[in-house]
């Protein structure tokens, strides 16, 4: 059965960093294109960032860019997302994605798997 496992989240100050992971399993996603989204209360789901299958080619909402960086280890069915100058907006639930498409030149379209979510806390 395929799964997707995040980790990393927690509570930190705005300014400071964390690492998301999300560990694939039951399947090799090495020819997915994967992403992270996110959930605040009260808002709908919205995508932070994706990269192909290949970890050449990776797009970013606005409000991430230059401040979030997405990678994958294909060997290790991983991927990354380091969190850099961490804002009180970047509070929510982060979920890990797989088997999504890259359209047009700067936006995911989520696939049908989706990890449990973690929650991420910035404070002010």
């Amino acid at each position: 059965q395929e799964q997707l496992v995040e980790s990393g989240g927690g509570l930190v100050q705005a300014g400071g960093s964390l690492r998301l992971s999300c560990a694939a399993s039951g399947r090799t996603f090495s020819s997915s294109t994967m992403g992270w989204f996110r959930q605040s209360p009260g808002k709908e789901r919205e995508y932070v960032a994706c990269i192909s299958w290949s970890g050449v080619t990776t797009y970013y909402t606005d409000s991430v860019k230059g401040r979030f960086t997405i990678s994958r280890d294909n060997h290790k069915n991983t991927i990354y997302l380091q969190m850099n100058s961490l804002k009180p907006d970047d509070t929510a639930v982060y979920y890990c994605n797989a088997d999504g498409a890259l359209v047009g030149d700067s936006y995911c379209y989520p696939g049908d798997y989706w990890g449990q979510g973690i929650q991420v806390s910035v404070s002010s």
